[in-house]
């Protein structure tokens, strides 16, 4: 059991694994390096299979679930599913080593139905943290604003009114999460997905990535409907077949369910010589593409979902220090700034020529290159968010009800 006066927080995450999930597990070693005592709830994935362990202090509890769903139905089993499992391991963490807050991390917009029964009927405090739009995710995925999508937006709603708190990770999710959500304003707290330097390594480029050519183009991220790879893929193949540009390569890092269906369409385009699909790998892996890359590009489809939202990628690209070409969305600016060219939205021509004409110009990507590195190390690297999550947790424990074990000051996080 906890020891007396120690600050418990359960966190529940249903889409990715932890520590697979780069924000989550930012959070949570935040809070255990702060005095939290840190318990984790979420599935298991490739390479994170064990059912429980401690990890740098921190609990992990993991359930399995169904293969990646697809459509209205899978995502029913999916959630209905972890729902189940997440609610059953929450007891568990009760009666081993307790918790104080629940602090939810979307999607799906559900988990408000765990933290408001312990909310009231135990007294727990209920944090919603924002990851992802999901009504904007929804109809980016099917085309359509139906019942389902307004099933999303009650879905949200009523995740904002069960919180005591709420994180948003950039200016338009607060904004969504007051007008909305009813959230008040002054219990939303902006805490962006800053990369932390410590993973994000500076690396020797690793040659033989290029296959024997030039340059590298490289891309990291989730292989989905939402994500662009088909529109990278016509950007690639004009830039190949069109421009003639063969001394280029492109490498792309990530996992998911359309990774097959873009590995056949690079095939039928002929150009699969030219593309690498790596899936899900290691870090040490994903840090040798990007180290080796000479431009970077984030193909994310310009909608409403992708408008609004800060993607991790663009900030882990600064990080490296490499020049980025993304189409001409609203927070992908807000991060970028002068480390991105944006091309006209979801324009695959436009892309390729913007992705040449870095290419082409050595001093201009260093100069891009090195401001987006300067921009992390100065201004969005993880330990400048780090307070204001630990003001989120602050206010939820200077709450007129005092919780469980709360105690009066916070201590300073370590590096």
């Amino acid at each position: 059991m906890a020891s007396a006066g120690k600050r418990r927080v359960l966190i529940l995450v249903e889409n990715l694994p932890s520590p697979f999930d780069r924000r989550v597990w930012q959070e949570a070693t935040t809070l255990h390096a702060n005095g939290y005592l840190v318990s984790i709830i979420c599935p298991t994935g490739k390479g994170y299979e064990s059912r429980y362990e401690q990890i740098d202090g921190i609990h992990i509890h993991r359930y399995s679930l169904p293969l990646e769903a697809e459509g209205a139905k899978g995502y029913l089993v999916e959630y209905s599913l972890a729902l189940f499992h997440t609610f059953r391991l929450a007891w568990k963490v009760h009666f081993a080593r307790g918790f104080d807050i629940i602090h939810a991390c979307n999607p799906p917009d559900l988990l408000f139905l765990i933290g408001g029964f312990f909310k009231l009927l135990m007294g727990k405090k209920f944090l919603f943290d924002h990851h992802d739009i999901n009504p904007e995710l929804y109809e980016a995925k099917f085309g359509r604003r139906d019942f389902f999508y307004k099933l999303m937006v009650l879905f949200e709603r009523w995740s904002f009114k069960t919180a005591d708190v709420s994180i948003a990770t950039n200016e338009s999710y607060k904004k969504i999460a007051i007008e909305r959500g009813g959230m008040p304003a002054d219990k939303c707290y902006v805490v962006r997905s800053g990369p932390k330097l410590d993973r994000l390594r500076v690396l020797p480029p690793v040659t033989e990535l290029k296959r024997g050519r030039r340059f590298l183009v490289g891309y990291v991220g989730v292989m989905g409907a939402q994500e662009g790879i088909d529109l990278l893929l016509q950007a690639a193949q004009y830039l190949i077949q069109t421009l003639g540009r063969t001394d280029v390569q492109f490498g792309l890092v990530g996992g998911g369910t359309s990774l097959e269906q873009m590995k056949q369409m690079a095939a039928d385009m002929g150009i699969a010589d030219y593309v690498t699909f790596t899936g899900r790998v290691p870090d040490q892996q994903l840090l040798e593409m990007l180290n080796t890359a000479d431009v970077c590009v984030n193909p994310d489809v310009a909608n409403d979902m992708n408008d609004k939202s800060t993607m991790n990628k663009i900030m882990e690209y600064m990080a490296l220090g490499k020049p980025i070409v993304q189409f001409d969305l609203v927070e992908g600016k807000v991060s970028a700034q002068e480390a991105s060219l944006y091309a006209l939205k979801n324009d695959p021509v436009d892309m390729a020529r913007k992705i040449v004409e870095l290419l082409d110009d050595p001093a201009r990507r260093e100069r891009m290159g090195a401001y987006g590195r300067h921009r992390v190390v100065n201004e969005l690297e993880w330990e400048y968010e780090a307070p204001k999550l630990l003001a989120a947790y602050e206010r939820l424990y200077s709450a007129d009800a005092p919780l469980p074990g709360a105690v009066s000051t916070l201590r300073k996080e370590g590096k």
